[in-house]
């Protein structure tokens, strides 16, 4: 655990001074591929406005509409299952051309590892901030009863 918070500690240090987290941020994106990262930030953002509406609805009503509850779960499956996707095909992408190269380096094959993982990682994300979003909407249902 404490190896874990030094080199998270070393990832902030040693972080170049003019990029700022949005560039880091929009830079994996585009490393882990367009094809599967847009539509994976496109889900992100509206889980976001659903659960936003669904909030506004809270406070409105005082329960949280069941309707918008399913939709946040099913997106953020859908992101999880389309990350998953864009790793399977990046990795299968990254085989291919070892085989035909024959003799790869480790820094050659650790990057394509690395860029295959990105969706993977990305939607991941998405997929835990639903779920906590659901876990909330429900207590808060329960509560209500």
């Amino acid at each position: 655990m404490a190896n874990l918070m030094l080199n998270i500690a070393k990832l902030f240090i040693l972080q170049k001074e003019t990029s700022s987290i949005f560039t880091s941020l929009g830079d994996r994106i585009e490393e882990g591929g367009m094809f599967f990262m847009i539509p994976i930030v496109v889900l992100f953002l509206i889980v976001l406005l659903i659960i936003i509406k669904n909030i506004w609805v809270v406070i409105q009503k005082g329960i949280p509409s069941e309707k918008y509850i399913n939709l946040i779960n099913s997106i953020g499956l859908l992101t999880l299952v389309w990350g998953l996707l864009g790793q399977l095909i990046g990795i299968v992408g990254m085989f291919d051309k070892v085989e035909i190269i024959d003799e790869i380096s480790t820094h050659i094959f650790a990057s394509g590892l690395k860029v295959s993982a990105l969706p993977a990682v990305f939607g991941f994300f998405v997929f835990i901030v639903s779920r906590i979003a659901t876990i909330i909407f429900t207590w808060i249902t329960k509560e209500k009863e």
